[in-house]
């Protein structure tokens, strides 16, 4: 019998020294992948990145080297951890202490590329940096929400009650916030889908008009021509028509209704009324103004001319200035303009 436990003994121990170089093997494998790998970052992807024409892939990189490198080193060592034979204790303990530091390597990599990302994002969305801003604050908040989650799993604490309670919570908050979060998906949908942008001018369903100040997260707020400040819920705008009258280019089309005389020059009215609309320094020149002669009124000839204003908000002005300058020119011209009349005859009583 003494024999044969000193056999077991023998193989036992055997066995764990096999396991210990099996563990070493792993260790040392890791780290020949983990020089191999670093190498090819350092002297073939970074030469490949160099002739890029892409901006990002450079800082994708260099955020990306350390943490691809530490991570493998780290698995390998919870690997060669979980291969060698030891008390399930320690074991479990080293193991969490390990998927731990390679959560936070992780992480910290993922946090430092959304960080380049959406700093990105604010140089070339110079409108929405608003919403970038709020999305890159949800996104933190997500990783934040995520990596504790991931933290509780690996030291094995239940967060069924942490969940349950989360989600009656949550609940809780989406109702009594729930037109707070409609306005919120409302102006996401505007950032989007980009019907308008800050200095535009629009028009509401509802008869709102106004320049687009700014495209808030609750609201966006629009300056009228009486430069009152009108601040519309999200999700209003999200479900309105809405007429951009500064896309797809910052111009408007005023059309200047006239009557004419019959027996008037035709050709001549026409000629001025482009030279009115020509002799005007806010009407563009692409498009060109024109005249259209509509029909024949029942005391007129019904004449329409038609030019485009630079600017939408100045419509009002311009075709104030517009209809004075026609009044003039044809009263210099002798245009008649004819308006309706009542002749009235009294004859004596008989």
């Amino acid at each position: 019998m003494e024999i044969v436990q000193n056999n077991l003994d023998a193989l036992i121990l055997l066995i764990k020294e096999m396991r210990l170089i099996g563990g070493l093997a792993i260790l040392l494998f890791t780290a020949i992948a983990a020089k191999i790998l670093d190498l090819f970052i350092a002297k073939v992807l970074r030469a490949l990145v160099k002739k890029s024409k892409f901006q990002g892939d450079d800082t994708f990189i260099e955020i990306a080297h350390r943490p691809v490198i530490n991570t493998i080193l780290l698995a390998g060592v919870l690997s060669a951890v979980n291969w060698i034979k030891i008390d399930p204790q320690i074991k479990f303990v080293v193991s969490a202490f390990l998927k731990t530091a390679i959560l936070i390597v992780v992480v910290r990599a993922i946090y430092n590329l959304l960080k380049e990302i959406f700093v990105h994002l604010r140089k070339i969305h110079v409108q929405g940096k608003l919403f970038i801003n709020l999305a890159e604050n949800l996104g933190n908040i997500l990783l934040t929400i995520s990596v504790l989650a991931i933290f509780l799993g690996i030291w094995a604490i239940n967060i069924t009650p942490i969940v349950a309670s989360a989600g009656v919570l949550s609940l809780a908050v989406a109702f009594a916030a729930k037109d707070t979060i409609a306005n919120f998906f409302g102006g996401m949908n505007i950032f989007v889908d980009r019907p308008f942008k800050a200095g535009d001018y629009i028009v509401l369903e509802s008869g709102e008009r106004g320049a687009v100040v700014e495209v808030g997260v609750r609201s966006t707020i629009l300056l009228t021509r009486d430069d009152l400040q009108i601040s519309i819920p999200n999700a209003v705008i999200a479900n309105s028509k809405i007429i951009n009258e500064s896309a797809p280019e910052p111009r408007f089309r005023i059309r200047i209704k006239i009557g004419v005389a019959y027996g008037s020059d035709i050709d001549h009215v026409e000629d001025v009324l482009i030279g009115i609309a020509d002799s005007n320094e806010e009407i563009t020149s692409f498009p060109e103004p024109r005249v259209r002669f509509r029909a024949f009124g029942d005391s007129s000839l019904d004449f329409e001319l038609l030019c485009w204003a630079k600017n939408p908000a100045d419509r009002g002005r311009i075709t104030h200035e517009l209809n004075k300058k026609v009044y003039k020119e044809f009263n210099k011209n002798k245009i008649i303009i004819p308006f309706p009349q009542m002749d009235v005859y009294i004859h004596p009583s008989a």
